[in-house]
Parts: structure tokens; sequence; C-alpha cells
């Protein structure tokens, strides 16, 4: 049971109505971890602009959701490893590569190097050493994608800890955790 209100976009104030329309329209539905959110209208337009503005990024989608699975999976988070293994899915990474991302692994050398920064970033709560660095440049990220993958990691994190925190019921197929 989830351990805060979740919001009815239809029975709401006007910003926060605004904002839960334009996740309906990007989903067709409100799902529950906005409806959480949406508790404060602050942290619901941080967390709608940040993920408006990484899919922006330069990291394409499919990687991004391979992120957050494998963030998902370090947290042990199940709301977001169900909903960004669907949203993997679509974007069009096969149900085999996001089940190995949840581990932090990729049959590409160069997804494989972004997933396996992003899970040490989790795990070693963002202290990587230069080496750490090298091997993601190494692999032929660009600064830019390199920052791009530790904004993915942040979001994610957040994402994932009101979930956890909140306990945000599942509105999508669960998947197991791998590890």
């Amino acid at each position: 049971m989830t351990r805060i209100s979740l919001i009815n976009p239809h029975e709401t104030s006007a910003d926060r109505s605004a904002l839960l329309q334009q996740i309906h329209g990007a989903f067709g539905a409100v799902p529950n971890m906005f409806r959480a959110v949406a508790n404060s209208p602050a942290a619901l337009a941080s967390m709608w602009g940040s993920f408006g503005a990484l899919g922006n990024g330069v990291l394409p989608a499919a990687l991004s959701e391979q992120i957050a699975v494998a963030v998902a999976e370090a947290n042990r988070c199940d709301y977001c490893l169900a909903a960004h293994t669907l949203l993997g899915k679509n974007a069009g990474v096969s149900a085999e590569a996001m089940a190995k991302a949840q581990l932090g692994l990729s049959d590409d050398p160069k997804t494989a190097a972004a997933l396996q920064f992003a899970v040490k970033l989790v795990r070693q709560r963002a202290a990587v050493s230069d080496t750490d660095i090298n091997a993601i440049r190494d692999a032929g990220y660009s600064e830019q994608e390199v920052v791009e993958v530790l904004a993915h990691v942040a979001l994610n994190i957040f994402t994932n800890y009101v979930n956890v925190a909140f306990n945000t019921p599942l509105d999508f197929p669960a998947v197991a955790f791998r590890s």
C-alpha cells in the first residue's frame, strides 16, 4: 500500500493539473509515480522537466532506458525496473538486452562501458576514480555524453527513491530482479 497520497489528476490544483495533463499526453495515462510526486508541484515540475531535458540530450533513448534498469536493479526499485523495461522495449531494445542491462551488462562494448559506469556511480555514491572516467571515455564517450550518463543516473536515483520510499503501486508489468 502506498505511503503517500496519489493525486487525482482531475481533482487537483491548476498547476498540478497542467503538468499531469502533459504527462498523460506522453504516456496515455498518468503513471502512479507522477501522481505521488504531484504532492509537490515543484518536485513534479523538476522531475518532468528533467525527463524532457534529458530526452532531448545526446544519449539515445535505448541507452537511457538501459541505464534506468541498471540503476533500478542496483537500488532495488521494482517500480522503475518495470516501467523502464517496458520503455526500453518500446525504444527497440530486446528483452534479452534489457535483462542484461539490469546487471550492468551488454553485448555491445560501448553500451557495457556506460552501464558499468552508471552502476559504479550508484554503488560508490559517485566516488569514481580517474580510471573509471578514463574507461568510459576510452569506450568512445564524449565529455558531454559522460555528463549525461551521470545526469540519467541522478534522475533515476530520484525516481527510485520516490518509489521505494513511498511504496508506489505498480502500474506496469512486474519484472524480476536479477541480483
